[in-house]
């Protein structure tokens, strides 16, 4: 039933396109840290780099449960499920390493990945977090109900022209430094440098687009 795959190939790129998003899942290497797994999207937000390389746009958000658990250990395994057609789930095991907004080699990535499609990435972008693949194995996926896509949700649209509306061009940043400098088990998600001061007393290098 399942498959092992020796790369991205055309195919396995067709499929993965055709998807409406795709699940990241991290873990922290202490013992007692709190795994993680966050759903993500669009997909105009995934890229294949190669044969074993993927990267995503990743966006502010309520935490940084992947960024800090990737900075601790690297090792992070993406999903992705058919809901429409055919039954199909295929996983991606690889290592990945974050690069932030604010760092020479994203404005590099980001012109080369072109994210424009992504309407939330002009202001929200923090980092791309970019995966070589070690692992690319698909499954059944007989367990995944089929449903139908309607579209994207508004609110993070709303809630980001919100911000910028009620807090002005830092407000972005201001809620960066208190929301996403650390996960939940303290281990850091964005990297001090020249910036905003972080809750644990470090600061944010990263400027959002105004």
């Amino acid at each position: 039933m399942g498959k092992i795959y020796d790369e991205l190939d055309e195919k396995l790129a067709d499929w993965i396109g055709c998807q409406r998003m795709f699940f990241v899942a991290t873990a922290p290497s202490a013992l007692d840290g709190h795994v993680n797994v966050s759903p993500k999207g669009p997909m105009e937000s995934f890229r294949i780099l190669g044969p074993r390389r993927v990267a995503y746009i990743d966006l502010i958000g309520s935490g940084a449960e992947t960024l800090a658990h990737v900075r601790d250990n690297g090792r992070i395994v993406i999903m992705l499920c058919a809901f429409e057609g055919p039954p199909r789930i295929v996983r991606l095991h690889g290592r990945g390493r974050v690069v932030q907004l604010g760092e020479p080699e994203f404005d590099e990535l980001s012109a080369e990945l072109d994210f424009s499609a992504v309407a939330a990435a002009e202001h929200a972008a923090r980092a791309i977090v970019v995966v070589d693949v070690e692992r690319i194995a698909d499954s059944c996926g007989y367990g995944v109900p089929l449903m139908r896509f309607e579209g994207e949700r508004p609110q993070q649209l709303a809630w980001i022209e919100g911000k910028l509306r009620s807090g002005g061009p830092d407000a972005l940043l201001e809620y960066a430094s208190t929301r996403n400098a650390e996960s939940i088990d303290g281990l850091p998600a964005l990297e001090a440098g020249p910036g905003k001061e972080g809750p644990s007393g470090g600061v944010l290098n990263i400027t959002f687009k105004q």
